[in-house]
């Protein structure tokens, strides 16, 4: 019997499937979230995205070319079996949102409080698939594993921690019910992750205040204007809720001037980053700074801009959680380095390997699950001062325009 395998598949990295040249099948490794009903039965939900050669799969298409198995085991590594199954894809569990292919299916949940479930999808025919490992707190009926956050019409929830200020959405619990919910509002900006050379230890945790409270009904369409994080509560008494960042409406692309400045933190000076902060209009300030790099080479430039800037749109779609991706440790990471070329995941920690950077082979970044008010995925760096003949050659890589 297999074991859980130690690295899956992230959403960054790609398994294809074959088919036709002009047809070719992509199946872009999977994200999932779960809902609680109650301590007996568990909702799952796997967004995927699927390519028919350059064009999102239809609905159709995809529940006749992919079969899906799950299996619950006891914890990563093991080989005990807590329950297993085989669900039929059809148009009741399979549909769209966005680009993205969402699949629903239910557990009966098993008796413990935790257990990570292994999810399968194949392509008929092949030997092609694409595992998708979920940790489960079976019996941790918290509001961020009872509600889900629902836009426009659609039936699935949504699997980010975000949504747009000119986005309607709705709460919903998993068993149904028209709860009164309790909000806290932050109007808060967040500090982007420190570099991962900083061993200095922490300050004490500061207070967050809160800037305002008011109720929402479960089932009723909504919509937060004003951007920042609310933390929303089932029950006041409970430490945790479920976070929701209200971003501007380009997010996670950045385009604002003041918003770009904030990510050159991980490849710039501080005399650089005060010096476009003094200055009267941000874009020119901007233009100069990219220019100044690349030594006046204006198309080499722009290229370093569209990398840069791509970098952290998908730390943003990645990885935002109270706060936008690129501000995380993980944003920072993938921003720097890219996406890792394994990932190791337990049941609190993931190890990134990245097979060559800088000037050394098989680095890794490990990254520790923390508590977190507000998300249930907060995940914080392992900062060694070992790093830096790491991370500097590559910091330089991105001034002098060598990556693209």
């Amino acid at each position: 019997m297999k074991q859980i395998p130690e690295a899956q598949v992230r959403p960054m990295e790609q398994q294809q499937a074959s088919a036709p040249v002009n047809e070719e099948l992509t199946l872009v490794a999977i994200q999932s979230k779960y809902l609680l009903k109650d301590t007996t039965q568990t909702s799952v939900f796997l967004y995927v995205d699927a390519l028919k050669g350059k064009n999102p799969i239809s609905v159709a298409d995809f529940v006749r070319l992919y079969n899906l198995n799950y299996v619950i085991y006891s914890d990563y590594g093991t080989r005990e079996r807590l329950g297993y199954g085989n669900v039929k894809l059809d148009s009741t569990n399979v549909s769209r949102m966005g680009d993205k292919i969402v699949i629903s299916y239910e557990l009966k949940s098993p008796n413990r409080d935790y257990g990570v479930l292994l999810s399968e999808i194949s392509q008929t025919g092949t030997l092609k698939k694409v595992l998708n490992d979920l940790t489960i707190r079976f019996k941790k009926l918290a509001v961020n594993q009872m509600y889900g956050v629902y836009t426009g019409n659609s039936t699935q929830p949504l699997q980010r921690h975000y949504i747009s200020s000119n986005e309607q959405f709705t709460i919903k619990k998993a068993g149904e019910s028209a709860d009164q919910l309790h909000v806290y509002y932050y109007n808060h900006d967040f500090e982007p992750a420190g570099s991962p050379m900083n061993i200095a230890p922490k300050g004490g945790n500061k207070s967050l205040e809160v800037d305002s409270t008011f109720t929402i009904s479960a089932n009723q369409p909504l919509q937060f204007t004003r951007e920042g994080l609310y933390n929303i509560f089932a029950d006041t008494t409970q430490s945790e809720g479920l976070g929701l960042l209200v971003v501007n409406e380009r997010f996670p692309k950045v385009t604002r001037p003041q918003l770009l400045l904030g990510p050159l933190l991980y490849m710039s000076t501080n005399n650089e980053i005060n010096e476009i902060k003094k200055a009267e209009d941000y874009k020119k300030a901007l233009d100069k700074y990219w220019l100044t790099l690349m030594n006046g080479n204006a198309p080499l430039a722009q290229q370093s801009i569209r990398s840069f800037y791509g970098r952290v749109e998908e730390a943003n779609q990645l990885f935002t959680t109270y706060k936008e991706g690129w501000k995380t440790d993980k944003g920072m990471i993938y921003i720097v380095l890219g996406p890792p070329d394994k990932v190791q995941r337990s049941k609190d920690r993931e190890v990134w390997t990245y097979d060559h950077r800088g000037n050394a082979q098989n680095v890794n970044f490990t990254f520790n699950r923390r508590n977190n008010q507000f998300v249930d995925d907060h995940y914080e760096l392992v900062r060694y001062a070992e790093y830096q003949p790491i991370w500097y050659p590559v910091v330089e890589a991105w001034r002098n325009g060598s990556i693209r």
